[in-house]
C-alpha cells in the first residue's frame, strides 16, 4: 500500500473549520484542550486564536460574529468548568438562532469513566442547548464529526457541540480532504414564497379591518423600503420588533417604533387598539401576555414553519420569505384612500418624537441617558456598529440612538444575558476592523465581563466603551416598582470603571456633569481614531424612563378609553391619571391617543 502522509487529528479538524471560512476561534487554555491549542499554534498563519479571559465571553463573541455575518462562530472550552462556562454564550446563540460550533475538551480516552480530574459527562450538559451533540470516538473521526457539526449548525441555525478527548487531537491520521461541502455555504438558500391565494386572503383581511398594523421582525432583512411602500399603499402603520430597528427608515412617518416596555408611546397605544395584527418575519417573545390584552385577527408571515404560531395562534399563517411576500402584496393591491387611523397613528408618533427631542436637548448637570446618547449620535459614523448590553440601555437605545439601515447593531435579544456588550464589540471590531465600534453597557452588565476589557488591549481593538453608571439595576427596579413589593437587592457597590480600565491599559475618563460630556466624547473619538480603545465611565441619574408599558387602551362600545395601569407604583396606594403620569416624566406636552382619534375622527 502506498505511504500516506499523516497529520495530527486536531490540525485536520482546524483545516475543516478553515475550509468553511472561519478566521478566528475564541477560547481560554486548559489542560484538556491542549491538543487543540497545539494545533492552533501550528495553524496560526491560517486561523487566529483569540484568547479571551472567560469562556462565556468567547462563546458570546462567537455568537455575535454569527449574528453580524451569518457565518458560523467558533469557541472552545476545557473539560469541566471551561465547558460549563461556555453555556451562557451557547444559549444566546440558540435563542437568537445563529450557527455556532463549540469545541469542548475532555480528559484522554483512557481516563474516561474513571472519575478522572475534571471529567464530566459533557454531552449531557449540552443536550438542551445543542442541535448536534457528539463525543468523538476515535482520532480518525474527529475531522468528520466537525464537518457534520458545521452542517448541522447551519441547517438548523443553532449550536453544534463536539467533545474531544484530549489525546485524540495529538494522534496522527491520514492527511486527506475532510470537509465535504464547504463551498455550498457561499450560495444563498432558496426562500419559500407565498401563493397568490394566500396573498389574496391576506388582502381581503386587510380590507375588512378598520385598524390594521404591521408588526415587523428582523425577517424583513433588506426589504425595509419595500415594506414602507406597502405601508403607504395600504395605509398600515408599522411597529417594530426590537431586532427590526434600523431595518426600516426611522424617519418614515408611519414607523411607530417598538412595542412593549422598551418602546414608544405610540407603538404601544396603536397596537393596543388594532383589530388586525400582521406579524412579518418576527419573533416576539412577549406575545403570549402582550397580545392577550384585547381580541384581534392575526396574520403571521415567516420563512420558518416552526415560527408559525410559536407565540400566538394565527388566523392566517403564511410560510414565506418576508420581503418576497411584501413584493407580491404590493403587486396584487392598489393604493387605498387616506386612513384616519393611519393619520392618527402618525400624529401620535410625531408627538412622542417631539417629547424625545425635548428630553435629549436637556442640559441638566444631572446626566440622563438621553444626553449620553445624543453625544453617541454626534460622534457616530453612518456605518458604525453598536454592541448594546442588556438592561436600561436597551430602552435608551430604542428611544435615543440613531439607527439607520447603514448601521449594524448587536444585542442578546431573546436570551437577554447581561455581559454581552464587551464580547459583541470585540467580535464586531475583529470582523470589521475599519468600522467604528461602540460597546454600551450599564454598570451591572459591565461588571460581569470587565476582565475582557484587557482583550481589547491585547489585540489592539480601538473600541469606544461607554458605561452608564447609576449604582443600581435600574431595569429590574422598574419592574419591582410595578409589583406588590418594596425595592430590594438592586443597589450596586459603586466602583471606578475608569481606574479599572486604566489598570488594564485602556485610557479612560470619568464624567459626572453635562459640561464635561462633549469634550469627553471628543477625547474618546480621538483615541480610537489613533488606534486605541477608550472607556467613558459616565455617572447618570437613576430616573426611570417614562413607562409606556403602563398605558392601557381599550375600545368599549365604540369609544376609546385610555388610563394608567393601576399596578404603576401600586405601593404608593394611589392611581395616577394620564396627565399626572406624563407630568412626572416632563411630558406636559404629551397627548393621549384619544385626542388624536377624536381629531381625525377615527371610527371604532
Amino acid at each position: 500500500m502506498k505511504d500516506v502522509k499523516t497529520i495530527s487529528a486536531a490540525v485536520a479538524m482546524l483545516k475543516v473549520i478553515e475550509a468553511y471560512g472561519v478566521k478566528q476561534i475564541y477560547g481560554y487554555p486548559g489542560g484538556s484542550i491542549n491538543s487543540t491549542l497545539h494545533a492552533l499554534d501550528e495553524e496560526k498563519n491560517n486561523i487566529e486564536y483569540i484568547q479571551i479571559r472567560h469562556e462565556q465571553v468567547g462563546a458570546l463573541a462567537a455568537a455575535a460574529h454569527a449574528k453580524l455575518t451569518g457565518k458560523i462562530g467558533v469557541a472552545f472550552g476545557s473539560a469541566g468548568p471551561g465547558a460549563v462556562n461556555l453555556l451562557n454564550g451557547l444559549y444566546d446563540a440558540k435563542e437568537d438562532r445563529v450557527p455556532m460550533l463549540a469545541l469542548v475538551g475532555q480528559v484522554g480516552h483512557n481516563d474516561m469513566n474513571y472519575n478522572y480530574f475534571q471529567e464530566m459527562p459533557e454531552a449531557s450538559i449540552f443536550s438542551d442547548v445543542a442541535v448536534y451533540d457528539r463525543v468523538v470516538m476515535s482520532p480518525e473521526s474527529l475531522p468528520h464529526v466537525i464537518d457534520r457539526a458545521i452542517h448541522e449548525a447551519y441547517a438548523q441555525k443553532g449550536v453544534a457541540v463536539v467533545v474531544i478527548p484530549n489525546d485524540f487531537g495529538f494522534a496522527q491520521i491520514p492527511d486527506v480532504k475532510y470537509d465535504s461541502a464547504s463551498a455550498t455555504y457561499e450560495k444563498t438558500a432558496p426562500e419559500p414564497v407565498a401563493t397568490d391565494t394566500e396573498v389574496s386572503e391576506f388582502l381581503d383581511m386587510v380590507k375588512s379591518a378598520k385598524r390594521p398594523v404591521i408588526h415587523v421582525g428582523r425577517g424583513i432583512k433588506q426589504g425595509g423600503d419595500k415594506l414602507i411602500k406597502l405601508s403607504k399603499q395600504l395605509q398600515i402603520p408599522l411597529i417594530m420588533d426590537g431586532l427590526a430597528i434600523g431595518l426600516i427608515d426611522p424617519n418614515y412617518e408611519g414607523n411607530l417604533g417598538t412595542a412593549n416596555r422598551a418602546a414608544s408611546k405610540a407603538a404601544d397605544e396603536i397596537l393596543g387598539t388594532a383589530d388586525l395584527v400582521i406579524a412579518i418575519g418576527g419573533d416576539f417573545p412577549f406575545a403570549n401576555s402582550y397580545y392577550a390584552g384585547h381580541d384581534f385577527k392575526y396574520v403571521q408571515i415567516d420563512n420558518s414553519k416552526l415560527e408559525l404560531g410559536r407565540h400566538h395562534v394565527p388566523d392566517l399563517a403564511i410560510w414565506s420569505d418576508a420581503t418576497s411576500f411584501v413584493e407580491k402584496a404590493i403587486a396584487a393591491s392598489q393604493p387605498v384612500p387616506e386612513s384616519a387611523f393611519f393619520k392618527a397613528a402618525v400624529a401620535d408618533q410625531k408627538n412622542w418624537k417631539a417629547y424625545l427631542a425635548q428630553i435629549k436637548a436637556s442640559q441638566n448637570e444631572s446626566l440622563s441617558p438621553a444626553q449620553v446618547y445624543e453625544q453617541i449620535n454626534r460622534i457616530a459614523n453612518q456605518d458604525s456598529i453598536f454592541s448594546i448590553d442588556v438592561g436600561d440601555n436597551i430602552i435608551s437605545t430604542f428611544r435615543y440612538l440613531n439607527l439607520a439601515p447603514t448601521n449594524r447593531w448587536l444585542i442578546s435579544a431573546l436570551f437577554a444575558t447581561m455581559g454581552s456588550g464587551v464580547p459583541g464589540a470585540i467580535a464586531a471590531k475583529l470582523d470589521e476592523p475599519n468600522k467604528q465600534v461602540f460597546n454600551i453597557a450599564g454598570d451591572g452588565a459591565l461588571s460581569m465581563v470587565m476582565q475582557d476589557l484587557v482583550t481589547m488591549v491585547k489585540y489592539h481593538l480601538p473600541i469606544i466603551n461607554i458605561v452608564t453608571q447609576n449604582g443600581d439595576l435600574s431595569f429590574i427596579e422598574g419592574e419591582q416598582e410595578d409589583l406588590p413589593m418594596d425595592i430590594f437587592g438592586l443597589d450596586l457597590q459603586r466602583q471606578d470603571f475608569s481606574m479599572i480600565a486604566k489598570g488594564m491599559g485602556i485610557d479612560a475618563l470619568k464624567v459626572k456633569n453635562y459640561s464635561e460630556l462633549p469634550s469627553a466624547f471628543d477625547t474618546a473619538l480621538k483615541a480610537t481614531q489613533a488606534g486605541k480603545p477608550f472607556l467613558l465611565n459616565i455617572e447618570i441619574n437613576d430616573h426611570r424612563a417614562l413607562p409606556v408599558e403602563d398605558l392601557m387602551v381599550k375600545v368599549t362600545d365604540g369609544k376609546l378609553e385610555e388610563k394608567v395601569n393601576p399596578r404603576y407604583l401600586q405601593q404608593e396606594g394611589k392611581t395616577y391619571s394620564l396627565a399626572e403620569l406624563f407630568n412626572k416624566f416632563d411630558g406636559e406636552n404629551l397627548k393621549p391617543l384619544t385626542d388624536y382619534f377624536a381629531e381625525y375622527d377615527v371610527k371604532l
